[in-house]
């Protein structure tokens, strides 16, 4: 009798142990339930386990999934958003690392709110969700603002150059004018006949000179003739 009970003893310790030890084996086993899904603004380092529900610029990231594990995720346009509820605006497929850990590229959305849907490989539960909303602020256009015009402030070029002759403030000659046909004939004309000088140191006679020259002689010569003719007259009567 004694010989039976020791068997049946060890049975019931066997059948504990391996009660105490199934729970701690379905958690450290392989394709758990066990990892967590982030929504992260771009800025924000991958190492934080936060989430961000409101964001602009984002990415997916992933925590304490088993090692090597394969993620199929897709994001669908939920409330307040253009498109209609359930589409799929986006998705996409990871592979985890061996910590269990892996994040997507940066991707943006129109504004609107969004819900994510997260499905790995051997999950014994239902997707991982997480909903969230982009809210990007207007984009600036460029070239709205005219520079260089402020206010009232004067166009830049709209005096044209040379509007005022330089040189003739008031009532200046311009300089570089053209002389007058007066002023020409003054400053060119040659000295008249009555400005020379004869070779005796008078003033030449305008205009005549030479006529009356010749007149005088002439005269000479015949007050010379009437003289000889006289004193022969004289001479035959003494005879």
């Amino acid at each position: 009798m004694r010989r039976s009970l020791i068997p049946a003893g060890a049975l019931v310790a066997a059948m504990a142990g391996s009660l105490v030890l199934a729970p701690a084996a379905s958690a450290t086993g392989k394709h758990g339930d066990n990892g967590t899904v982030k929504i992260h603004d771009a800025k924000t380092g991958e190492e934080l386990r936060k989430n961000e529900p409101k964001v602009c610029v984002f990415y997916l990231d992933a925590f304490g999934f088993d090692a090597g594990q394969k993620v199929n995720w897709h994001i669908e346009a939920w409330a307040n958003n253009d498109q209609d509820k359930g589409t799929t605006v986006k998705s996409g497929l990871i592979t985890l690392d061996a910590d269990g850990h892996e994040r997507t590229e940066d991707m943006t959305l129109p504004n609107g709110q969004y819900k994510l849907f997260w499905n790995w490989e051997g999950e014994k539960g239902s997707a991982k969700h997480k909903v969230f909303k982009t809210d990007c602020p207007p984009a600036e256009t460029p070239g709205t603002e005219t520079p260089g015009t402020p206010g009232t402030s004067e166009t830049p070029g709209t005096e044209t150059p040379g509007t005022e002759t330089p040189g003739t403030p008031g009532t200046s000659e311009t300089p570089g004018a053209t002389p007058s046909a007066t002023d020409s004939a003054s400053a060119g004309a040659t000295p008249s006949a009555s400005a020379s000088t004869d070779a005796t140191g008078g003033l030449a006679e305008t205009g005549s000179s030479a006529p009356v020259g010749i007149i005088a002689a002439v005269a000479v010569a015949l007050a010379g003739a009437g003289s000889v003719l006289v004193m022969r007259r004289r001479k035959a009567q003494q005879h």
